[in-house]
């Protein structure tokens, strides 16, 4: 695979392409790559199609893909998971607002950390619920969740959940071992149920190690882990995902409120993820060794730029650019007029910042630099 390759995705209909079609706006806000999938997932969806069957399948049957799951869980984490406790969904956002459904009541409060990712912050609205928002702090330039605020937060007696992202979106940060036992120890003494938004967890780009939620003992009962494969092998077009619940009760609250909503995963996804689990990490380890190059090539030369300041990520294909020291009202409309167009600041809950996506070839970094430098 050559990381390096520029795919033409203009007539693609791509979600990402489509907002700045017709125009010299270079995109790079939506939150996947453009590179092509790796052979062992577009063979495995070949034979699929070749197949010529599209029947209803019943995700829960599909043993390969279930095993494939449980396979990379205790290869990428050390995490032994049982068969009974993935339930699959048709992507991360939905799978968030079923937990919603499935453990709060009106009058409840979700606490989200900000900034975010917009899904994720609009969630509790979409629900009737009440938000309350805890900030991300930056520490020994490195971000972090204010703990305290979290404190405050569980203590209020209508708080019920906690929607976390680890690693986080957009600020890139791996939750340590000592973070994650702050964050166990303040919800269970609150009885806050944990959910956890992991799907940037195999995009590592450093030597962090990822700490599954569900894994820890204090949060295994008490917690849902969400995860997928289209992130990391980019194949988020094709709908799939997957809650890890080791609660039996949790993970049945969650069936239930899925049922006559939420619509099984596609053949295809199932395909798809079993291929990427089971037959993809020389394509994985490439891709991490490219992006860490991207990262730190563009980590420097928005450094360089006045007005602009980054931090390293330590996860993920995305950049979380601090654009305070511009001195403009819009810097959104300032990133437009300069021919980039990245996620806005304002709709993760950070109107200074803007995202930029770095799941690309060199030479579009090199001409994104050059177009905000200029």
């Amino acid at each position: 695979m050559n990381f390096s390759d520029k795919p033409d995705r203009t007539a693609s209909k791509a979600y990402k392409w489509e907002k700045y079609k017709g125009t010299e706006i270079l995109p790079m806000w939506i939150a996947d790559t453009e590179f092509r999938c790796a052979e062992p997932i577009l063979q495995a969806l070949h034979e699929r199609v070749e197949d010529g069957l599209f029947g209803y399948t019943l995700p829960a049957h599909d043993t390969e893909a279930i095993d494939a799951v449980v396979g990379w869980c205790e290869k990428q984490y050390d995490w032994k998971i049982d068969p009974s406790w993935i339930v699959w969904t048709p992507g991360v956002v939905p799978a968030f607002n079923v937990a919603i459904q499935a453990y709060c009541q009106e009058g409840d409060t979700i606490i989200v950390q900000t900034p975010n990712y917009p899904p994720l912050l609009a969630a509790p609205g979409i629900n009737g619920l009440n938000r309350t928002c805890i900030p991300t702090v930056e520490v020994d330039g490195r971000w972090t969740l204010d703990f305290v605020a979290l404190e405050t937060a569980a203590a209020d007696p209508k708080a019920t959940l906690f929607i976390m992202c680890n690693p986080m979106n957009p600020a890139g940060s791996v939750l340590t071992q000592d973070e994650l036992d702050k964050i166990a120890s303040i919800c269970r003494k609150h009885d806050v149920l944990v959910c956890s938004d992991e799907i940037h967890c195999d995009l590592i780009l450093d030597e962090s190690k990822h700490l599954p939620a569900s894994a820890h003992q204090d949060l295994s009962q008490h917690s849902v882990t969400l995860m997928a494969a289209s992130k990391t092998f980019n194949v988020a077009g094709l709908g799939t995902s997957f809650a890890i619940i080791p609660n039996t009760k949790l993970r049945a609250a969650f069936n239930k409120a899925t049922r006559g909503i939420v619509p099984w995963v596609t053949v295809t996804g199932l395909t798809a993820t079993n291929a990427a689990f089971r037959h993809c990490d020389d394509w994985h380890k490439a891709e991490l060794s490219y992006l860490k190059a991207n990262r730190d090539f563009l980590v420097t030369e928005i450094n360089k730029i006045p007005g602009l300041k980054a931090i390293a990520p330590a996860a993920t294909f995305l950049l979380w650019v601090d654009a305070s020291g511009l001195g403009v009202a819009d810097t959104q409309k300032w990133c437009e007029e300069k021919g980039i167009g990245p996620s806005p600041g304002r709709d993760f809950g950070a109107k200074n910042f803007f995202r930029l996506n770095f799941g690309c070839s060199r030479d579009y970094l090199v001409e994104a630099i050059a177009k905000l430098s200029a």
